[in-house]
Order: structure tokens, then C-alpha cells, then sequence
């Protein structure tokens, strides 16, 4: 057996997933949550994407936020088509999973609907919630704003998050799934390569003194950058605003806000005929005339979807590092920290206004 070998775990399914709900168990998470966490890192996974998998339970233990008290997420205005929770300091896998459902629900009876949730961290892959919503033959759109990690061009600290947005539409076959930060490189990823002690890409990060880095720590201590300069900075900006819709204002560092809109296609064309013209719009895309060397047009999601298809089969290899870390996390990781009536109610979700 090589080295490389060596340094992966190779799981089933179900293994994997058994892995996930007991380390999250550990946690402090009941079986609800821990099922809704599981399936959505299960999924990133699957999809070919390492640090958004198994791993991100370890940024989960790790996240100060964990150990401060939670409570119901609960809808702080609510109309037909449009929510506001307060997250409740819920893990944001848990929330956005709530939100997306409120989404589907009210955008399926009125046509539209846009929620936006605060007070929450870690919410994962934004492609997990609007795939939710394009599978319910509606459009969705996801974007964020996150936590602090990227310097502006010429900025010597981290001002703006990663700042993600995601799309999906349906189509005749699988939806299409588009899913970007506006970060020259994301976060978990850097985490993962910090764990791994591995060197960052050139021109991605600068050291705590504004300078260029591929040290990942260094990286770590001082900012990301946004992709394509000033480009990317523009998109990160329009992401902030609309974490200010979704009531960053209001959270504990003025920074977290995530909107989730989804949209009935049929407000403007039928379903079946918008499915039909999506789908071979991507098909004629497909066909343009390939470069030398180029197998073929690959558009997004395509290669995620195929991934999933094969590790369905052939299970999942995760780092040997990340699996001991999981199987290693003490019990009670997370702190009894809830007070009063809170005690019972731990991230659960209440759809009350208030």
C-alpha cells in the first residue's frame, strides 16, 4: 500500500453517514439535526467536494458560536410570500434546510417567496438549497454573506466574507446547479488545507502585513482575496447587501446574512415549455465546436452530478486525518449552555412570529 493509501479512509454510504450522525451526536446535536447535517455534508461529499464533506463537522466543534446558547428559530415577519427568522445561533445547515422548505412551500401556492435568516453560522453548500428548490420544479437563488475573510483590493484586512451566491433551475433532466464564491479561494478550504499543511494557490491570500502568500496559516491570520480584482469585490459588495435584506444588521458581528428566493417558473412561461427550452439551451451549448485537446463542454454542476452518481456506488475516501479527528471528538463536545425555558428547545424550529 502506497502512502497516499495510507493517509485516506475508503466508506460506504451508510458508513459515512453513520460516522457523520455520531460525530455530531457528540456534539450536542439530537437526531433530527444530526440527520439534517448528515445529508447535507453526505451530499457535499458525494459531489466531489472534500472540505464542504465530512470535514465540515470539524469546523462545526470548532466554530465559537457553539458553545454560546441557542433557542427556536422563529419568524420575526412573515407575509405570503416572504419570511425573516431569527436563526436562534443554530448551525446554519439546520436554518437554511428550514428556510429552503418555507421557501418551496410558499413560492409553490403564490409564485414567489423570499426568506432571509439571521443569528446563524455554517450553513454549508449553498448548492444543497437550491437544488432542494429546483427538484420542486422552482428557481432558486442563494445568496451570502458570511463571516469576514477577504480583503478589498488595496485593503490590508479581511472586511467582506466569501461571499457565495448559488442558482438552480430545472430543466427536463437533472437541474442546472450554479455555485460560486466571490472569493479568489473559500475558506473551509483553506481550513482544509491548513489541517493538512498544504500551500495555497498563488494570488489568493495575503499574510497579516498585506503581503502575498501561499501559507495557508499565514493566510489564515491575515485575508483571502476576491476572484478577478475589482470584478469579484463588486459581486462580494452585492452579496453583503443582500445579507443587510436578510438581517446581517442584526447579527452578532453585523456580517452573517443569508437570503433564500425561489420562483415559479411558470409566472412567466409554463413549466414543461420553460423545462423544455432549458434543456436544450444546454444541449446547444454542449455541441459548440471543442478546441484541440478538449473532450467535451462541461457545463456547471455536470461533473458534481456524475461524481454523486459513482460514489453512490463506490462509497467515499476521506483524509485519514479528518476520520480520526471525527472518531476522536469527546462526548459533550458541545456545553450545556441553554437557559430556561430554552433547556428543551434546543435547535428547534418555531414558526412564530414575534
Amino acid at each position: 500500500m502506497d502512502q497516499t493509501a495510507r493517509d485516506r479512509v475508503q466508506l460506504t454510504v451508510d458508513a459515512a453517514r453513520d460516522l457523520a450522525r455520531s460525530a455530531l451526536g457528540k456534539l450536542g446535536y439530537d437526531d433530527d439535526e444530526a440527520s439534517i447535517v448528515a445529508e447535507h455534508i453526505l451530499d457535499a461529499a458525494l459531489c466531489g467536494y472534500e472540505y464542504s464533506g465530512l470535514a465540515k463537522i470539524l469546523n462545526v466543534a470548532g466554530h465559537p458560536q457553539l458553545r454560546k446558547p441557542r433557542r427556536h428559530m422563529r419568524a420575526i415577519h412573515e407575509t405570503a410570500v416572504s419570511a425573516m427568522y431569527d436563526g436562534g445561533n443554530n448551525v446554519g445547515m439546520v436554518t437554511m434546510y428550514h428556510a429552503a422548505r418555507t421557501a418551496i412551500a410558499k413560492a409553490r401556492e403564490h409564485g414567489f417567496a423570499i426568506v432571509g435568516v439571521y443569528n446563524s453560522w455554517v450553513t454549508g453548500r449553498g448548492a444543497h438549497y437550491v437544488e432542494m428548490i429546483a427538484r420542486a420544479d422552482l428557481i432558486g437563488i442563494h445568496p451570502v454573506s458570511a463571516t469576514r475573510n477577504v480583503a478589498p483590493p488595496g485593503g490590508l484586512v479581511a472586511a467582506l466574507g466569501t461571499n457565495p451566491i448559488a442558482f438552480a433551475f430545472p430543466t427536463s433532466h437533472e437541474p442546472l446547479v450554479i455555485d460560486m464564491g466571490t472569493s479568489a479561494f473559500m475558506h473551509t478550504d483553506l481550513m482544509l488545507r491548513i489541517s493538512r499543511g498544504e500551500q495555497l494557490p498563488e494570488g489568493v491570500a495575503i499574510d497579516a502585513q498585506g503581503r502575498p502568500t501561499r501559507d495557508a496559516a499565514a493566510a489564515h491570520k491575515g485575508a483571502l482575496l476576491p476572484f478577478g480584482g475589482h470584478k469579484g469585490f463588486a459581486l462580494a459588495m452585492a452579496m453583503q447587501a443582500f445579507g443587510v435584506l436578510a438581517g446581517s444588521g442584526t447579527d452578532y458581528d453585523k456580517s452573517h446574512g443569508f437570503l433564500i428566493i425561489a420562483v415559479k417558473p411558470d409566472l412567466l412561461l409554463p413549466l414543461e415549455e420553460y423545462k423544455r427550452e432549458m434543456t436544450e439551451m444546454i444541449e446547444r451549448i454542449k455541441m459548440t465546436p471543442r478546441q484541440p485537446g478538449v473532450e467535451e463542454i462541461r457545463i456547471p454542476s455536470e461533473r458534481a452530478f456524475r461524481e454523486r452518481a459513482d460514489r453512490l456506488r463506490a462509497g467515499i475516501s476521506i483524509d485519514k486525518k479528518i476520520y480520526d479527528a471525527l472518531i476522536s471528538l469527546p462526548q459533550g463536545s458541545l456545553s450545556d449552555r441553554t437557559h430556561g425555558h430554552d433547556q428543551a428547545v434546543h435547535g428547534k424550529f418555531e414558526n412564530a412570529a414575534g
